[in-house]
């Protein structure tokens, strides 16, 4: 056998990750398959690179990066083998008291459950354990050099290409935000944003004595008469946009309206602060619009909606690199840094293609939610995407969302009413409805059931 694995050519996934990612990756995956046998020895590095046509460091780093991952171990004077246990280890037993922890006050995205996608998951976790050691020590504000690389990478599929001295790796939007507005504004100055918008700007503006003038907009977003007339009247500070799939309503302003919100902002000078934590979740969002006005635009693109909450990681782009260095004080004021353990495992996932899937699996679940809301939900009035984690529902003549919210209390699914979102003129009876989460798609259809009866006129009845 040890003849086979000397002798083993590994076929590459060509999905644009560094040669020595995808060769680590071949490895595990001949393991897995049983090509690669435990105390089997790999090719020589030299005789490896000549068969793949690459270059000896590039199989030194691919090994050193196998045995990083405890898929091998070396030997001074006798090579490369296969670790005799490198198969699979049973996954640990959960704790059943974590899997309790959800906040349904949060639009939750959908929970991967595929098997292979957390075996991948894993891996990288395992393999970003590692460099634990390192990883608790006190860094950058704005991140590692090897994490804002990432970053650039993922910020690419937005068709951001800012300089690197303009990216800053921060921990989670809400801290980001609070940074950024903290920079721009002060005590009783104004931001401007949509009439109905995300409340965790609401609670920020009210932490930082900011007041907030919503906008008028309609079906393409805020309006751009409206923009030009709020920045010449109310001397604002900055605008706030929340632009692809907004919370709660699920909107997307689309690319001609973008453009004349730029527009305005280029002409006035006012800052955008352009929080995109759903930016990555539709297959072709529109180009954001810091691409449009980059000399004036704070970028947050928030990794919790597209990849995982938990990480509270955002990867954010300044107007100029005096800009991320401001941002950087800031952030080490509020939050000291971002977790290094937590960017490190983006870092290892987006590197191996991990993030990708996690987006895909989360984009495909949530189209499978919308279809089974929009089944469920006949008869009813709500706002929605196909991709996105929500809808916006309207109640029925009669119906409150006070009450509505009691009689769904224990459902698991989360609801929030418009008062927490609604900035310009009273609260509608609408309440934002939460698909994600750790509930299946059985239980949720059940809890959507039992809120579609109970809405019907007839059962309203306490």
């Amino acid at each position: 056998m040890e003849a086979g694995l000397l002798n083993w050519s590994p076929e590459l996934a060509q999905n644009g990750q560094p040669r020595y990612i995808e060769i680590a990756d071949a490895i595990a995956r001949d393991i897995r398959a049983g090509l690669l046998a435990p105390g089997g020895r790999l090719p020589p590095q030299r005789r490896l690179a000549e068969r793949l046509g690459l270059d000896f460091t590039t199989i030194s780093r691919a090994y050193i990066e196998a045995r990083s991952r405890g898929l091998v171990e070396s030997h001074v004077g006798r090579g490369t083998f296969v670790r005799a246990e490198a198969a699979p280890a049973p996954v640990p037993a959960a704790d059943p008291s974590r899997a309790r922890e959800q906040d349904l006050a949060m639009n939750l995205p959908p929970e991967p459950d595929d098997p292979e996608l957390l075996a991948a998951m894993r891996d990288g976790l395992a393999a970003t354990a590692a460099d634990l050691v390192p990883l608790l020590r006190y860094q950058s504000p704005t991140g590692a050099e090897r994490d804002r690389a990432a970053a650039l990478v993922w910020l690419a599929a937005r068709g951001l290409a800012p300089d690197p001295d303009r990216i800053a790796v921060t921990p989670g939007a809400h801290v980001t935000m609070c940074a950024i507005l903290s920079a721009l504004a002060a005590p009783g100055d104004v931001l401007l944003c949509e009439a109905v918008t995300y409340p965790g700007l609401r609670s920020i503006a009210a932490k930082l004595r900011l007041g907030l003038v919503g906008l008028p907009e309609d079906a393409a977003g805020i309006l751009p008469d409206a923009l030009d007339a709020a920045i010449r009247d109310r001397a604002p500070k900055a605008l706030y946009l929340n632009p692809t799939l907004r919370n709660p309503t699920t909107h997307t302003i689309p690319t001609e309206r973008r453009a004349e919100i730029a527009e305005v902002l280029l002409r006035h000078g006012l800052p955008l602060v352009e929080d995109d934590a759903y930016g990555f979740v539709p297959p072709s969002p529109p180009v954001p619009i810091a691409a449009l006005a980059p000399s004036l635009a704070w970028h947050i693109g928030g990794l919790a909606k597209c990849i995982g909450a938990g990480l509270r990681l955002a990867y954010t782009v300044a107007p100029d690199s005096r800009g991320a260095y401001q941002l950087g004080q800031s952030i080490r004021t509020l939050a000291v840094m971002p977790s290094a353990i937590t960017a490190a495992l983006a870092t290892r996932w987006i590197e191996d293609g991990t993030a990708d899937r996690i987006r895909g699996f989360i984009r495909a679940e949530a189209a499978a939610r919308q279809a089974l809301a929009a089944e469920v939900l006949t008869g009813l009035t709500f706002e929605s995407d196909p991709v996105a984690f929500n809808l916006w529902l309207r109640l029925p003549e009669g119906a409150g969302r006070a009450e509505l919210m009691g009689r769904m209390a224990g459902r698991d699914i989360g609801l929030m009413p418009s008062d927490a979102f609604t900035v310009a003129g009273p609260p509608g009876e609408y309440l934002r409805v939460c698909l994600g989460g750790a509930i299946s798609r059985e239980r949720l259809r059940d809890g959507l059931l039992f809120m579609s009866n109970t809405l019907a006129g007839q059962t309203w009845l306490g």
